[in-house]
């Protein structure tokens, strides 16, 4: 992809995704919801990136088998696409916080999204690294039942059995496509550091040490929050009767 085309496609993501977001304030929101209706239409709009994004990322591989023998290099365009879409929807959404949140309750996600915006941007303006960061989009299958997993916590259903299995699912894809596939990227760095220049080698694992820190974090949340403090209340209750 030229650099035209990539400047079209990353900005037409920014406008799908403010129209995925407008579209959803013209749909009914649950009485719960209405309290923080800004984060209803942003956690909604995040399940509809983490969805097509997730999906294309398997579809990558399995229709240019070859990227995953070379990272660096080898590409297709349906997957130089996928990262320019992705980033148009990071630079959506980092906008959107920064206009309707404060500072204090997203500089986390901000700075992840500045991290992952800064390293794509560089993959698909050098077509290089293209086949990393669709690798690094895997994470996004887990994202489609974190986000799903916030939905129904804020339409209060946080006790029914579709949570209950939506959280085992969650934690399962958690340590398969997050937890897993940060850690294969970081050996995969380390054992091809003869084959990346010191900046971009600088940059990923600067980036990489910094979203595993940040998703061991939000594993040991998940795991209390739907867990954890669910069993100290069953056994609390076994204790009454």
């Amino acid at each position: 992809m030229e650099l035209s085309s990539v400047i079209l496609t990353t900005g037409s993501s920014v406008g799908f995704f403010r129209l995925v977001n407008t579209g959803f304030s013209k749909l009914p929101i649950p009485e719960t919801a209405c309290r923080n209706v800004w984060k209803w239409r942003n956690i909604s709009t995040s399940f509809v990136h983490s969805f097509i994004t997730g999906i294309w990322a398997v579809l990558c591989f399995f229709l240019h088998p070859q990227m995953a023998e070379d990272l660096i290099e080898t590409h297709s365009v349906f997957s130089h696409a996928l990262v320019s879409v992705s980033i148009g929807y990071f630079i959506y959404d980092f906008f959107d916080m920064v206009l309707n949140q404060k500072l204090s309750q997203s500089w986390e996600l901000l700075f992840h999204h500045i991290v992952v915006i800064t390293c794509f941007g560089l993959s698909v303006l050098s077509c290089r690294y293209v086949g990393f960061a669709v690798v690094a989009l895997l994470v996004e299958i887990n994202s489609v039942f974190l986000h799903l997993r916030q939905v129904l916590r804020m339409a209060s259903l946080a006790a029914g059995t579709l949570y209950r299995v939506n959280s085992m699912v969650n934690l399962g894809t958690y340590v398969v496509f997050r937890i897993n596939t940060l850690a294969w990227m970081t050996r995969w760095l380390v054992l091809n550091r003869d084959k990346v220049p010191l900046l971009a080698y600088t940059l990923g694992s600067v980036g990489m040490a910094i979203m595993t820190a940040m998703n061991i974090v939000l594993f040991y949340r998940l795991l209390r929050s739907d867990f954890l403090k669910s069993s100290t209340r069953e056994a609390k209750k076994e204790k009454e009767m």
